[in-house]
């Protein structure tokens, strides 16, 4: 299997190695009907995906920055799943466990690129709530399209050195033993532990990743929130404070499908230790779900998108009822 690299390589020589070993879902008891259901994941990704940066590309209505937020987070949204899902093809239906150095690298920096961008563009939309339901009268003043569109250039540029130079560590380091991943994809984690010579920065940015894309931003959304109920609470009928909740409901959902996975793994680390298995299904349902979940739970869910449909629906009719009168 290729699961040693250079028998007389020594700890203090720097091998770099051709290739990598990703073991997948190969000890997952029916990983082909795990694999059918990834693949119908990924499907619905792609297509709701594209459809909805289709409409606010095209709407200008929508170029608004609440849109602009769902639009780069439907961006990621494809981006993430398009360098995620064909390491699950080559794993599962094409049986090619092995990856060049080069390209392992490259596929771990869109992955873990546009996973960043999801964690922020989650936060930033509880930041739009927040505003919009504790500062109602002001929120058009605050959120403009040139805040929202610093915010998202500031927030993409970050991420992307942040995982530039993750990715920059991780080849100065040596992999004279074992070269085989456990995970389903070219993961940092189990990456990075393969190492024999010092790992320690690239642990450092592991730390680093998960408090600035997952602790922090869970943080500030949970804070969000209870500043918004807190709002809540100064509204005197329960028909106003329902309506401006249901505006929240689709978010939960979405910040649910995506953080609770991936807690899920950091409790069991805690707790003691996670069975693999377990750790490679949490992994893939938190890059597979939420980017399903997003343009159908929350982007096509809005009142604006339903408009424009209905636009199109009723311009269709008017066409085809014209073409039917001239023939």
């Amino acid at each position: 299997m290729g699961d040693t690299l250079n028998q007389n390589a020594t700890p203090n020589s720097f091998v770099r190695p051709q290739y990598f070993f990703i073991t997948g879902f190969s000890n997952i008891p029916h990983a082909q009907y795990y694999f059918i259901f990834l693949c119908l994941v990924y499907v619905v990704t792609v297509l709701g995906n594209s459809f909805v940066t289709l409409i606010i590309y095209v709407d200008r209505s929508l170029h608004t920055p609440k849109y602009m937020v769902i639009f780069t987070l439907a961006v990621a949204d494809l981006g993430e799943s398009t360098a995620v899902f064909p390491n699950v093809i080559n794993v599962c239906l094409l049986n090619i466990h092995q990856i060049t150095y080069e390209a392992c690298v490259s596929n771990m920096f869109f992955i873990y690129f546009f996973s960043s961008v999801q964690s922020v563009m989650l936060t930033v939309l509880a930041y739009d709530r927040f505003v919009a339901i504790c500062f109602p009268l002001r929120y058009h003043s605050i959120v403009t399209n040139s805040s929202m569109g610093i915010i998202l250039t500031v927030g993409c540029i970050f991420n992307f050195l942040f995982v530039m130079t993750t990715m920059l560590l991780v080849t100065r380091l040596s992999f004279c033993k074992s070269i085989v991943i456990d995970s389903y994809f070219c993961d940092h984690g189990p990456l990075y532990r393969l190492a024999c010579n010092d790992n320690l920065p690239s642990y450092i940015m592991v730390m680093l990743f998960t408090t600035l894309h997952f602790f922090l931003p869970l943080f500030l959304i949970f804070l969000s929130y209870v500043c918004i109920l807190l709002a809540l609470f100064k509204i005197a009928s329960w028909e106003g404070r329902l309506k401006a909740l249901k505006t929240c409901f689709s978010h939960l959902i979405l910040v649910s499908a995506y953080y609770f996975p991936i807690l899920g793994i950091y409790i069991g680390a805690m707790a003691g230790s996670i069975q693999r298995n377990a750790r490679i299904i949490n992994i893939s349902l938190s890059y597979a779900i939420p980017a399903m979940l997003n343009p159908i739970v929350y982007s096509l869910n809005t009142a604006e998108i339903k408009d424009f449909l209905l636009r199109s629906q009723l311009w269709y009719k008017c066409c085809l009822t014209n073409i039917s009168k001239t023939y």
